[in-house]
């Protein structure tokens, strides 16, 4: 039964309201999203987003009422399709992405239902009785009796990801006691301030969105100076060859000018540039052996003292 006239303008005011107080929207999807699992979600939400489920019919309708006054959530029209619900925030996105995807509940294989990830069998002794070997017969798993139960004898893939579960694969996996699935919101596309873009982007580190944004810069400069084209980033550059540029004609010429003349002065005497460090480290490392020289005559001299003291070798 569809909803009534008086619901749906309820939802229509609660979606604008909504859309109003908060700059950001998560698309979510909540395929295999049970009520308790939802419940749960909403409260690790709160005071910090707002979950808004409804039908796709509805959803195009309520933002269709609103483009008049907001056209940029026409953007969001194309990614209305499939299980979806809306997540309105105003804190940090991917904080609150965490939140939205932290909440996962193992569920069991399902046949016929798609496999998110490819499931393996892992080796080892299963404990079932001898009777049931043809499961593992028919998926092509090899096994071994020991002491009287079914033992795996390596790791097999028993369902890929992206392909349906198959009837004898679920029974097997039930079997076996192992839930490979896990089920909770993810999210779909993500709204912020009239731009829609994957969830992806949040995973980009900013040290490389500075990194890209300076390579750009970079690219942009070296394409205006081929053009002379002078542009923001360009006119630095361009600033400085000219500067340079000044500086050769000045030298070529007897035109002078502050900037050229310390240039021209190192030019006709580069000896008064010198740097007298060097020479200091020089005379100090000439004094260095002087010294030594002066310590090895004074510890000799006292040798010939402490020897002589005034005696001869027979006196």
């Amino acid at each position: 039964m569809g909803a009534t006239r008086a619901q749906k303008e309820i939802y229509f005011i609660k979606l604008k309201e909504l859309i109003v107080k908060y700059p950001s929207i998560f698309l979510v999807n909540v395929d295999n999203v049970g009520s308790n699992q939802m419940h749960q979600i909403r409260g690790s939400l709160r005071g910090k987003g707002i979950v808004l489920m409804g039908k796709n019919t509805m959803v195009r309708r309520a933002l269709r009422s609103i483009l008049s006054e907001s056209p940029q959530f026409e953007r969001l029209l194309p990614h209305v399709k499939g299980n979806i619900g809306f997540v309105f925030t105003s804190g940090d996105l991917k904080d609150v992405r965490d939140i939205i995807i932290a909440n996962k509940v193992a569920a069991p294989a399902r046949a016929g239902a798609f496999a998110p990830k490819d499931v393996f069998v892992p080796s080892g002794n299963t404990g079932m009785e001898p009777g049931k070997t043809s499961f593992f017969q028919a998926l092509g798993i090899p096994t071994k009796i020991a002491r009287g139960t079914i033992e795996i004898v390596s790791d097999v893939q028993v369902v890929t990801a992206g392909s349906r579960v198959g009837s004898s694969e679920a029974t097997l996996l039930n079997m076996l006691n192992i839930s490979p699935f896990t089920y909770g919101m993810t999210v779909v596309q993500i709204f912020d301030s009239g731009n829609v873009f994957s969830p992806s982007v949040l995973d980009i580190e900013e040290k490389e969105l500075v990194e890209r944004f300076l390579s750009g810069i970079k690219s942009i400069a070296c394409i205006s100076l081929a053009l002379q084209y002078p542009t923001i980033v360009s006119a630095v550059h361009s600033l400085v060859n000219s500067y340079k540029n000044l500086i050769a004609v000045s030298l070529a010429t007897e035109y002078s000018f502050e900037g050229s003349e310390k240039a021209k002065a190192y030019l006709d005497n580069p000896e008064a540039f010198a740097v007298a460090a060097p020479v200091g480290t020089e005379s100090s490392g000439a004094a260095a052996p002087a010294e030594e020289s002066k310590a090895e005559e004074k510890a000799e001299e006292k040798e010939e003292s402490d020897d002589d003291m005034g005696f001869g070798l027979f006196d």
